[in-house]
């Protein structure tokens, strides 16, 4: 599970008691027990968390916010978010499924990627005028907002980056291509919830998975030359062009070799 909901008042009228480090251990606690969604063993979690020299305060976390069992320290908060995120993410595959197998194509979409890493904060994409990026909310055409999750461009992109690290990079995210996500974001979250209401981490699940179904392809990574001995390889703004995005998603570009 790389994505989660983070309630601020919540975690402070909660934490507001522990020293910076402690604080520290708590928030890579945390993101090591969703990365991983299973109990954590006290042994060598420190170093696991990259804290190796602040052993104590990392046990005195998870003695005080983790109940120890006989499989591992567990959080049942977190274990509830998990089970929630799971529910939600396999409704949203099964919705996809039926979508990239429509008509009969048989071209499976690849399963979901080992858990990713913390996305690179030094490559963080921007736009023409380096303002931040936003995040519009994507609702279909007469329908209200509140029905679809807001389109996550960000998350999308670093998506795009960890899973599909030989592509060109985004250095620019002007208005064309934050239309473009814009549309197949919202093409997706609509399909995710017809059997029931999507989350915004579920459509994350789903462009994870289209990412490592792109990487299964070599003509689409670059390793099919062409006639003229040179290899065509995709970017994110090409991905999602709305023809080529029902191509990928069928399969079109995977039988090349």
């Amino acid at each position: 599970m790389h994505y989660y909901s983070f309630h601020i008042g919540d975690y402070k009228s909660h934490t507001h008691h522990l020293t910076l480090m402690e604080d520290l251990a708590y928030r890579r606690l945390l993101d090591h027990y969703y990365l991983h969604q299973a109990p954590i063993k006290q042994r060598d979690i420190a170093r696991q968390i990259g804290m190796r020299d602040q052993e104590q305060d990392v046990l005195t976390v998870l003695n005080e916010f983790f109940a120890s069992t006989e499989d591992g320290f567990i959080n049942p908060r977190a274990d509830k978010e998990i089970a929630a995120y799971v529910s939600m993410a396999e409704a949203g595959k099964r919705g996809a499924d039926k979508r990239w197998n429509k008509g009969g194509d048989s071209h499976p979409i690849a399963p979901p990627s080992p858990p990713l890493t913390p996305p690179n904060s030094n490559h963080e994409p921007v736009t023409s005028n380096h303002k931040p990026i936003d995040t519009n909310i994507c609702p279909p055409d007469g329908e209200p907002a509140d029905k679809l999750p807001d389109c996550q461009h960000q998350a999308v992109i670093d998506l795009y980056h960890q899973q599909l690290p030989t592509l060109r990079r985004v250095e620019v995210w002007n208005d064309a291509r934050k239309g473009y996500l814009r549309q197949r974001w919202r093409e997706v979250a609509a399909e995710l919830s017809k059997d029931k209401p999507t989350s915004g981490g579920a459509v994350l699940d789903w462009f994870n998975d289209f990412f490592g179904h792109i990487q299964k392809s070599r003509f689409l990574v670059g390793k099919v030359n062409g006639k003229d001995g040179r290899a065509f390889t995709a970017d994110l703004e090409w991905i999602l062009k709305p023809s080529n995005f029902a191509k990928i998603i069928e399969g079109k570009y995977h039988g090349t070799h």
